[in-house]
């Protein structure tokens, strides 16, 4: 199971920001834990100081369209009031696209990017106009989504612009803007967490790496956790996907040393403990197994995924019944997934509901984002309304 922000594997990943308790432990030489002997070398990867970086011509425009609206202009909108205006959260300035992590120079020159994405960009931006900025790590109920093996959950990250103090303006009001790319009702009332800078540094590698992991690239992805754990040793998404790298790379005994770790930084992380079972099941370790097993079985009805597996063996087991049911239960849970609602189709064709079955197709095809699963989706619709 992998975290990531916007972000972020089940193995699971998880793109995005656990917080630690107070007891949690500090961890003073990451490098320890470094196994570079079994990962080529992979070059060109995004040093920490380019992720915030623009352009000198970026910069210069911004720069340009800043000072015509204040200065040239006389108008006495605050710069982080123009910033806002600028980005354009809410009406669509920048793009919104929740699929890959871009730095703040990729998301400029191609207008959109997902939320982490967004948040390096409208920092950098800020550098340019003199606004400070507050990332915020929102706790928003998980989504969740799956590539290939691994299911990945999705968190979310936003950040205020706070004006400057400068000497030669006092400012009537220094409220801040909150910027964020999602509706503001899809995560109004959820905690925020305060997050420095580090800490959003070590989410973009952690995400990117996730990424990497999800096509095979174990290599890259082990350069890019590395880098992140150098900004954030304790960043315990970052070890949790080390770990899930490690098993997959076979050193399972490393991979038990980064969830130990982890759960030494914050003790109930269902991530890595959902993934060290999974190793210790591996392992024929049943004791162990059972007790962490008596942890997750709580939490795993929350995962939609657990229906939709549940469902599909009914499907194929041709429970057809049992199979409308469970995939129902996946869709309460997450009812913006596209294959939940492509089961119920076939479910539903199969007992014979042909206008549920239709109905639920057009609603798979409507949620796809992927073009492979478009055309698949459409040829299936197709072929039920020519029934």
């Amino acid at each position: 199971m992998v975290k990531v922000p916007c972000a972020i594997v089940l193995l699971l990943l998880f793109l995005q920001a656990c917080s630690a308790s107070p007891e949690s432990k500090t961890i003073n030489d990451i490098s320890q834990y470094f196994y570079d002997e079994h990962f080529d070398i992979v070059t060109g990867l995004p040093p920490a100081e380019s992720l915030l970086r623009l352009p000198d011509s970026a910069k210069r425009e911004v720069h340009r369209q800043f000072r015509r609206a204040t200065t040239l202009s006389n108008n006495d909108i605050l710069p982080h009031e123009w910033l806002a205006n600028y980005i354009d959260a809410e009406n669509g300035g920048f793009e919104y696209r929740d699929y890959r992590t871009r730095t703040a120079a990729q998301t400029y020159g191609d207008r959109a990017g997902n939320c982490m994405s967004l948040v390096l960009l409208t920092a950098a931006l800020a550098d340019v106009v003199g606004v400070d900025v507050e990332f915020q790590d929102i706790e928003v109920p998980p989504v969740w989504d799956k590539q290939g093996h691994f299911y990945l959950i999705n968190g979310h990250v936003n950040l205020r612009l706070i004006p400057r103090t400068r000497s030669d303006r006092i400012f009537v009001s220094k409220r801040a803007i909150q910027i964020d790319f999602l509706p503001e009702r899809a995560v109004r009332g959820y905690n925020k967490i305060r997050v420095d800078k580090q800490t959003v540094l070590a989410m973009f590698y952690n995400n990117v790496a996730a990424e990497s992991l999800v096509l095979g690239d174990y290599d890259r992805a082990y350069g890019l956790l590395k880098l992140g754990l150098q900004q954030q040793a304790d960043y315990v998404p970052a070890l949790n996907t080390l770990a899930v790298l490690y098993r997959y790379k076979g050193l399972e005994q490393q991979a038990e040393i980064l969830y130990k770790l982890a759960l030494s930084v914050s003790e109930h992380n269902m991530n890595a403990l959902y993934n060290y079972a999974i190793l210790l099941g591996s392992q024929d370790r049943l004791d162990e197994w059972a007790k962490i097993h008596k942890i997750l079985e709580l939490d795993r009805i929350a995962n939609p995924y657990y229906y939709y597996d549940m469902a599909q063996q009914a499907y194929f087991e041709r429970e057809y019944q049992d199979a409308l049911l469970w995939y129902k239960r996946a869709v309460d849970k997450a009812d913006y997934r596209h294959e939940f609602y492509f089961g119920l189709s076939r479910a539903y064709w199969a007992t014979g509901d042909e206008r549920l079955a239709k109905k639920n197709m057009e609603k798979a095809l409507s949620l796809t984002r992927d073009e492979n699963n478009k055309i698949r989706y459409q040829a299936k619709l197709h072929a039920m309304k020519s029934h």
